[in-house]
């Protein structure tokens, strides 16, 4: 038989979990390419024979997606498969008639096709956007399960910007495996909060292999909780779903890829930081759940903040600095920094964009939306110089942290700064406590 070429097109993430799950040992297949978009130099690599398997003894070669037409015709592609999240329904399709014009076939993969069965209790924590509050809504979860002295094992949304042998399977207990293992200040920025608290993270390229290991984790496992990224759907099936949902972006829940599969799919859908929004942008989320989804339980929630050193903000000129996702293809103009900065009365938050330098300058080339903020960039070695470049040259009187790190572990900021904190506070009921009750009695976990 005659093996189709395909070509999988993604973001060293979802693509390489699709091949791992369904084409890697499919002689029905060939996948002859990846293709690369969003992240900044992850193309020019080879996905590498170790982990590609048998089928690859050569690796297979990883493409910028702008030479997508060309390589389906020199390659002979007869399907491309997309595998990226955090886009627009509009941006999906022109992806999709490209490669129609070009003359291959469109696919996108489902659950059935790319979720691992765990022979333990998976909970995945999934969103309709990045910068939701994902995190922090992980973070409750977690600390209510270790409440009933069950251990539980976050595994991480995939992020393999490096060497991907060396990142197969990554384990995460202490902040300076984070050092140990490279990462990158978007990596930290999901891991450390976890770590921090005493939890271990896995995350990596190969998700058979890491759920194997999450389950049998020396420190032991009760529980899988699947902490996802972008707007992605769980790798794991999940025996209860949750979605978080931001009112910031009130009606993103119907129009980005795959954050409707996410909501579609939820047992439980939290509308949070209701603090700082609207009642008509709440209104318009609460309908399109109800929508979408309509059996879900529906929890409120505010994204409540604390600042370190509040005396720093307070009638200052500041740099705001914010997670650097949730405000490039994210798409949003401010984060818990910003709301930080308003709350306490700084007396000007400063653009950045004068003072920005390198790669930092061609971020706000690319993403026009951003204004006075700083997306803390830091893919690479340079992204990491060129933000303390920029942050050292701004003109202010104080720098606020809102990414979830401390960022002067990684870089050497000059000025005063402060960093600031931001956890879940569900205002409805039931809340995530009453429904994690009967989580554990389901699954017999007391």
């Amino acid at each position: 038989m005659e093996r189709k070429n395909i070509i999988i097109i993604g973001a060293a993430g979802r693509d390489f979990h699709n091949f791992n799950t369904y084409y890697r040992d499919n002689e029905a297949y060939k996948v002859v390419a990846f293709t690369a978009t969003q992240i900044p130099d992850i193309d020019g690599r080879k996905y590498p024979s170790e982990l590609a398997g048998e089928l690859y003894p050569n690796g297979i070669p990883i493409y910028s997606q702008d030479q997508l037409p060309e390589l389906i015709k020199e390659l002979q592609v007869d399907e491309c498969v997309f595998a990226y999240s955090d886009i627009s329904y509009e941006d999906v399709m022109r992806v999709g008639a490209i490669v129609n014009a070009a003359g291959a076939n469109f696919t996108l993969l489902g659950s059935s096709s790319t979720m691992l069965k765990s022979n333990k209790p998976v909970i995945s924590v999934c969103a309709v956007r990045t910068g939701t509050g994902k995190s922090q809504t992980s973070r409750k979860i977690i600390e209510t399960l270790l409440e009933h002295d069950l251990k539980v094992i976050a595994v991480r949304h995939p992020m393999p910007y490096g060497d991907l042998n060396a990142q197969r399977v990554q384990r995460f207990a202490t902040v300076e495996d984070l050092k140990k293992h490279n990462c990158t200040i978007e990596e930290m920025e999901e891991y450390e909060p976890h770590v921090a608290r005493g939890n271990v993270v896995y995350a990596g390229v190969d998700y058979a292999d890491i759920l194997a290991a999450a389950e049998n984790d020396p420190d032991g496992c009760d529980v899988i909780l699947w902490d996802g990224g972008n707007n992605d759907f769980s790798f794991f099936e999940p025996d209860l779903a949750v979605t978080v949902l931001d009112p910031h972006r009130p009606g993103h829940e119907l129009k980005y890829y795959p954050g409707e599969v996410c909501l579609r799919t939820t047992d439980v859908a939290i509308i949070n930081k209701v603090d700082s929004a609207s009642d008509e942008a709440i209104q318009t989320v609460e309908n399109n759940i109800k929508f979408a989804s309509p059996n879900s339980t529906i929890i409120k929630a505010e994204s409540k903040i604390t600042v370190d050193h509040p005396e720093s903000i307070i009638g200052k000129r500041v740099l705001v600095v914010e997670d650097g996702p949730t405000l490039t293809h994210g798409e949003m103009k401010l984060g818990a920094g910003t709301v930080a900065a308003a709350r306490l009365g700084a007396k000007e938050i400063i653009d950045p964009r004068p003072f920005a330098v390198g790669t930092l300058t061609e971020t706000f080339n690319k993403y026009k939306h951003i204004e006075n903020v700083l997306p803390a960039m830091g893919y690479g070695e340079q992204q990491l110089k060129d933000l303390e470049e920029t942050i050292n040259k701004a003109d202010c009187d104080a720098v606020i942290i809102g990414t979830p790190i401390d960022l002067t572990r990684v870089i050497s900021i000059n000025k005063p700064c402060t960093r600031v904190h931001y956890d879940l506070d569900e205002i409805s009921s039931p809340n995530l406590k009453d429904i994690l009750k009967g989580f554990i009695q389901e699954h017999k976990l007391v």
